[in-house]
């Protein structure tokens, strides 16, 4: 059900969703860096989802992403409470699709490829982004073609697009969309050269939230008006990126608040 009213969400059932990161792990500085691996609750899941050919679309079942609780059919992400040790902006998606481990050389056309259509508000691809995931260190810059049916299921390709430095391990790039594409039905084929060492996923991402910690060891809440009510489904794989403003990611603390209407 819809949460149209103050009323709305005061009657919502509320349930809280953990992710704690309980220790650090090296990042670039400013740059979107992976905790999946990271040892805290949820626990640590495995970067690489074994699959090249097809990809999969990863749960709140799946190693590394927090349960999230019994929902009527979806809810809303209606307060975020959030901390770390140190400046840094965290970025709070659904990754609803993901593939590899993709060598520094691959080549592969993909086929049978799952729907995420069911974890998208009335069906919609808009505003899905394009992600590269660094699984282990790679020695060289590497360049990468990604091609996709758009949100409206028309070819996309996003031409070779240089990541303009070597990527560590658990380092995320955006790749950005061809000209005119707003969103990504599918994954189907993807490229990568230059580079000679180093392993990676391509993965789709939908936006949930972004928070700015401005000042080591504070705690902020957003409340409903600045998450802006993002509807999550009982299946919504939660996946968190951490930019810090010094080159650790430390110890990420969420407490987000899922409202059931």
């Amino acid at each position: 059900m819809v949460i149209a009213t103050l009323d709305d969400y005061i009657a919502a059932v509320k349930t809280n969703v953990l992710y704690w990161k309980y220790t650090n792990i090296g990042a670039n500085a400013y740059a979107p860096t992976s905790v999946f691996t990271v040892t805290g609750s949820p626990g640590t899941g495995t970067l690489s989802p074994g699959n090249t050919g097809a990809g999969i679309v990863p749960t709140d079942a799946t190693d590394g992403y927090p349960m999230i609780p019994a929902l009527s059919g979806s809810g809303y992400i209606s307060k975020i409470h959030y901390s770390n040790i140190i400046t840094c902006n965290m970025f709070l998606y659904d990754k609803l699709w993901v593939a590899g481990a993709y060598a520094f050389n691959s080549e592969v056309n993909l086929s049978a490829q799952p729907s995420y259509s069911g974890r998208l508000p009335g069906a919609n691809y808009y505003g899905l982004e394009l992600w590269f995931e660094a699984i282990t260190q790679f020695t060289g810059t590497p360049t990468i073609q990604v091609q996709y049916l758009d949100q409206d299921g028309n070819t996309g390709d996003t031409g070779n697009v240089s990541l303009g430095s070597v990527p560590p391990a658990n380092r995320m790039y955006r790749i950005p969309l061809a000209t005119g594409d707003f969103g990504i039905q599918q994954i189907t084929h993807v490229h990568a050269t230059i580079a000679t060492v180093g392993t990676f996923n391509i993965a789709v991402l939908r936006p949930l939230w972004w928070g700015r910690i401005g000042v080591a060891y504070e705690w902020k809440t957003d409340d409903m008006l600045k998450t802006g009510l993002p509807q999550i489904y009982a299946d919504s794989a939660l996946y968190l990126a951490v930019a810090p403003d010094a080159t650790a990611t430390q110890l990420p603390n969420l407490i987000i608040e899922v409202a059931d209407k």
